[in-house]
């Protein structure tokens, strides 16, 4: 593994958590002394932290059920606020300082917003601050929650340029097999691009306390390593796996890497990449405008290839391009509201509807 300067850290619910659902103080206070570990080694670290829920959930004896959506807003509105006391006692015993970042899935949807966003980010590592980022559980509900933390994690770790991204779980890595097997071997490496189908066993279950799990940590990481960000996805119950797999560069801890892409990706495309979640409307091609823009040569959308225009967006949002199957195949930052894409729809000689610059191939 290369030098890291600067990582993004990701701690699961399941890492955090214990059988009983509530908070593990002890190992929170060991991420906090790996993560010192790192600062006075000259790396610079985000903390994208679970635990919220978990921590309201020691602190509430409910008499009466709540629904779902009422507990979850319940909990970590009590929670977040224990949570983030924790990490900061925990931190202030190293001198070290951190800073509370709360974030919603609409706050990553409009480009100022993200930087925005980054810029606050950028300020408090600056000066030495590090940031503790989680979801804000108490307003973010159903369509507007993040699929989970792990996505959360892949789109701070493309805004703040990180060199590597670290998914702590409670296994090891992606595994051959089911992990409680014997058999099944633990995949060391995987490259850009990787066939893997019938190599890897990637559960579709989810995490006991979290909404994660391994299909979505696996997705992650490719999407990040494709970007030219190393994921390193590991055992936060292990003692000291991030000093070992970041600052030592311990080859025989282990873990599994997805080596980061060599080809160059800008700012705004690792924006838009991510933003397919965000997307206000549809574009429809037909087979023609469709192999232009997968093809070998960068192509930008042209209004001559449009077919059929869906939903109401504005200039500049972010909309999904629809082949003629039905099929979406691309995300992009479009240069017309949708009123006059739709007066565009089949004309030669104007503006593209979405210039390849802003222009991202699933």
């Amino acid at each position: 593994m290369k030098q890291y300067k600067r990582v993004a850290v990701k701690v699961g619910s399941n890492v955090l958590t214990r059988r009983d659902g509530t908070l593990n103080i002890t190992r929170m206070s060991a991420i906090v002394d790996q993560i010192a570990e790192l600062r006075r080694r000259g790396i610079e670290v985000v903390l994208i932290t679970s635990g919220a829920v978990a921590s309201g959930r020691s602190e509430m004896r409910l008499e009466e059920r709540l629904d779902p959506v009422s507990a979850r807003q319940l909990f970590s509105a009590v929670g977040q606020a224990k949570l983030i006391n924790r990490y900061y006692e925990f931190f202030r015993d190293h001198g070290i300082v951190c800073g509370q970042v709360l974030t919603m899935k609409e706050n990553f949807s409009t480009r100022l917003h993200y930087l925005n966003q980054k810029h606050c980010m950028e300020v408090m590592l600056d000066r030495g601050v590090i940031p503790v980022v989680n979801e804000n559980d108490t307003v973010s509900v159903t369509e507007l929650m993040f699929t989970d933390n792990d996505e959360l994690s892949g789109l701070i770790a493309s805004m703040m340029d990180m060199d590597a991204l670290v998914l702590l779980s409670n296994v090891d890595g992606v595994f051959t097999g089911d992990p409680a097997d014997p058999e099944s071997q633990l995949i060391r490496e995987i490259e850009p691009e990787q066939a893997l189908d019938s190599d890897v066993f990637v559960q579709k279950t989810k995490s006991t306390y979290g909404r994660g799990g391994m299909q979505s940590k696996f997705r992650i990481a490719r999407k990040v390593a494709e970007e030219g960000i190393a994921v390193i996805i590991a055992n936060g119950t292990r003692e000291n796996i991030l000093v070992d797999i970041i600052a030592d560069r311990r080859a025989d801890v282990p873990s599994t890497l997805f080596t980061p892409s060599s080809r160059p990706v800008s700012s705004v495309k690792k924006w838009i990449s991510h933003s397919e979640g965000f997307a206000k409307g549809e574009i429809h091609v037909n087979e023609g405008a469709r192999r232009a823009l997968l093809g070998a040569e960068a192509s930008s959308l042209l209004p001559v290839g449009v077919t059929r225009v869906v939903g109401d967006f504005e200039k500049d949002d972010i909309v999904r391009i629809v082949g003629p199957d039905g099929e979406a195949f691309a995300v992009g930052r479009t240069s017309y509201d949708s009123q006059e894409a739709v007066d565009a729809i089949g004309k030669q000689g104007l503006k593209p509807i979405i210039h390849y610059d802003y222009l991202c191939i699933d």
